[in-house]
């Protein structure tokens, strides 16, 4: 009796295992999931992802390198003083290639612990 429901168990443990592997494996060819939608676009004034609705806030200034005190590793210096400088680090683009460069970011505001404006860059334009 025992053996009879313990092979049952381990059945069904089995069908869960293989309807599990099944799931995944459609999923991933119908191109279903997160960040599955977006593209990357690179052009000579343009590049990163296409996905305006991660990377839906923006500002425009002049990138530099370092971060500020230990987060971010650029900032973007703005018109109207420090108090305008937003912190930015990036998943999607080098921004060590637009340092100097005056551009326009897009990208998806981040919690922070000293800067007072943390952006993860998902998208640059050139000025």
């Amino acid at each position: 009796m025992k053996t009879q429901s313990t092979r049952i168990v381990i059945g069904v443990y089995a069908a869960l295992v293989l309807l599990g592997i099944g799931t995944g494996y459609l999923l991933s060819r119908a191109n279903i999931g997160v960040g599955m939608k977006s593209g990357i676009v690179k052009t000579d004034k343009v590049a990163g992802s296409t996905d305006i609705k991660t990377f839906k806030d923006s500002a425009v200034g002049v990138i530099q390198k370092d971060g500020t005190d230990g987060e971010g590793t650029h900032q973007l210096i703005r018109d109207g003083g420090p108090s305008q400088t937003v912190t930015l680090m990036s998943s999607v683009i080098d921004l060590d290639q637009y340092a100097g460069k005056k551009v326009k970011v897009y990208g998806q505001t981040m919690a922070a612990q000293k800067a007072a404006w943390l952006m993860d860059v998902g998208r640059v334009e050139l000025q």
